[in-house]
Formats: structure tokens, sequence, C-alpha cells
């Protein structure tokens, strides 16, 4: 079972301290979480919003949808959180609708003790709020982490930064959700919460707020499977048509509009040309595959290429 727990705090009793952005992110997060990009069933999800008195989100009952989360034995257990974030020198809080001072929030201490404890087998937290990056730091003077086996946590922003608003959402969540939307796919279609991270950060400039990755894994967990930009069979063939020196010789036979081409040759040409869209080939001094083809050159697997061929080559993939 893979369960999450998305959360979205527009609305606070302290009315100064309302937002706008946190409760369109907790649905963009459900919708792209909810399902794989095929339609099958992803996550079962609790979807929790404050937008108003009636929604409010107290620091209890947040409490108890943790604990509900994190205790069974589920191959992943999910929980985001979007709204107010707080620190102090006693550690960091997730502010909920009914505070008044910050650290009357959901301590970021309590949770990751109730995180670390979980039986499940993954256990992922996604905080996008101000000073996320406390999330698994002993204290805030800190900056080493207390997680075990198992646990994930990513965040939008460092312990002494503020999560970067744009009005209708926030920058870190807009950039989670098209990351699990495929732009952090690897070629097998899983997206992981190592490839969000790297996503997101590459996508942010030094001088931005800057995300937090920590994690105590033996593997990556795939968080959503998308569409692959090539297909498991085509992939496969890597070992077929490349040898441990990873260099294909070409001749104008394999090109479908030469003289003379020979349709064995024209059919492994298509998929070198798949392989060379995706950045697992590359030509041989020649501009082009086509080029590469017509004047009797080679084509090469790129350090992308020899991982693939290496995972294919050991029955990995």
């Amino acid at each position: 079972m893979r369960k999450a727990l998305i959360v979205g705090v527009n609305y606070y009793d302290n009315n100064d301290w309302n937002l706008s952005g946190c409760v369109p992110d907790a649905y963009s997060v459900n919708a792209v979480l909810e399902q794989n990009s095929d339609g099958t069933k992803n996550f079962d999800i609790k979807l929790h919003t404050a937008m108003d008195h009636k929604t409010r989100l107290t620091r209890s009952t947040l409490k108890e949808y943790v604990k509900e989360l994190f205790e069974d034995d589920n191959e992943i257990a999910l929980f985001y959180f979007s709204g107010h974030g707080y620190i102090e020198n006693t550690g960091g809080y997730l502010i909920t609708s009914d505070c008044s001072t910050g650290d009357d929030g959901l301590a970021m201490n309590e949770l990751l003790t109730i995180v670390n404890e979980s039986k499940a087998k993954n256990r992922i937290i996604v905080l996008d709020t101000c000073h996320s990056g406390a999330m698994g730091n002993f204290s805030p003077s800190s900056d080493i982490s207390f997680i075990n086996e198992g646990v994930t946590i990513l965040t939008a922003s460092r312990k002494n930064q503020a999560s970067m608003d744009e009005g209708d959402g926030s920058t870190f969540t807009k950039l989670f959700v098209d990351a699990l939307s495929g732009a952090a796919a690897n070629l097998l279609g899983d997206v992981s919460p190592g490839s969000v991270y790297a996503h997101i950060d590459q996508s942010l400039g030094a001088w931005r707020q800057r995300p937090i990755f920590k994690t105590n894994v033996k593997n990556f967990v795939s968080l959503r499977k998308v569409q692959p930009p090539i297909s498991l069979a085509d992939l496969r063939k890597i070992t077929e048509l490349f040898t441990d020196s990873f260099e294909f010789k070409l001749d104008p036979s394999f090109e479908p509009e030469s003289a003379h081409p020979i349709q064995e040759n024209t059919e492994k040409f298509a998929i070198l040309q798949k392989y060379n869209r995706i950045n697992l080939v590359i030509p041989v001094d020649a501009p082009h595959m086509y080029h590469a083809a017509m004047n009797s050159k080679s084509c090469k697997l790129t350090v992308v290429g020899e991982y693939y061929w290496k995972l294919v080559k050991d029955n990995r993939i």
C-alpha cells in the first residue's frame, strides 16, 4: 500500500497570517500523486485543505493525521505540508490554523519521532514552509540530522530561509509537481525522490531559496510512473547492438534514404536514432546520425548510454 497525507493551510485564526497559495499547491500535489500517467492508482490520499474557519486545521488534528499515516507497515507513507513554518532556539514548527505564537504548532522534532518510529518501509516528508530545512536536525544550531533508515526529507528552503510564494503557489511546489509529472523521470519512467530533488535544485538559481534533501535509504523508491521516452523492449536491445567497446560501425545501408538500404540495418538504425534522441548515443565525427551513416562513420554510447548498457547486461532492467 502507498499512503499519502497532503495538507495545505491558507486559513489562520490570526487573519494577518492568512495565505493564498498553499491550498492550490495541495490540490496540485494531490492531482499528480493520486494516479500514474497511465491512469492506474498510485497513492491512497487523505487531503486536508484549510480554507476558512469551517475547514481550519488544529495542531491536534494534524498530529492525529500524521500518526494515522505512519502507523502501518506500508510500502510508502508520504507527508506533504504547505503552510507557515516557524523556528526558534528550541526547534522548528509546522503552523496550523489555531496557532498564535508559532511554538504552539506541531514540532518538527515531534513529527520526526513519529516518522522515525514508523514501520512503513519508506517514509517521505515534503515540507513547503519557511525554515523547513530544520526538519530532521537535532537543534536549530546544528546541521546534524537524526533520521532512521527508510526516511527521506525534502524541504523548500534552508532552516534560515523563507519559502518563495508567487501568489498562485510556491516555486518549490510547482517544481515538485513538474518533476512528478515527468520532468524528473528516468528512461524507465520512474520518478524517485532523488531525481525530484535534482530537478528542483537545478531549476533554481544560486541566489534563490535552496531546497534541502536528507535521506537514509538503501534504494530509492519510485514515487510515480510516467510514460517512458523509449520502450523497454527497445532499450534492452542496447546490448545486442553494442559490445563492450561501446561503438557501432555504420554505412549507407543503414540509412533508409540511401541508394541501397538493407532492411535489417535500417531497423537497427531506427533504434539507434531513438537512442540518439534520448542522449544514449552520439555520432562520431559527424554532425548527425544521418551523416554518420552516409559517410560510413560510427556512433558510440554516451556515459549515460554506457550506464544503461551495463544495467541491461547485468539483467537489472
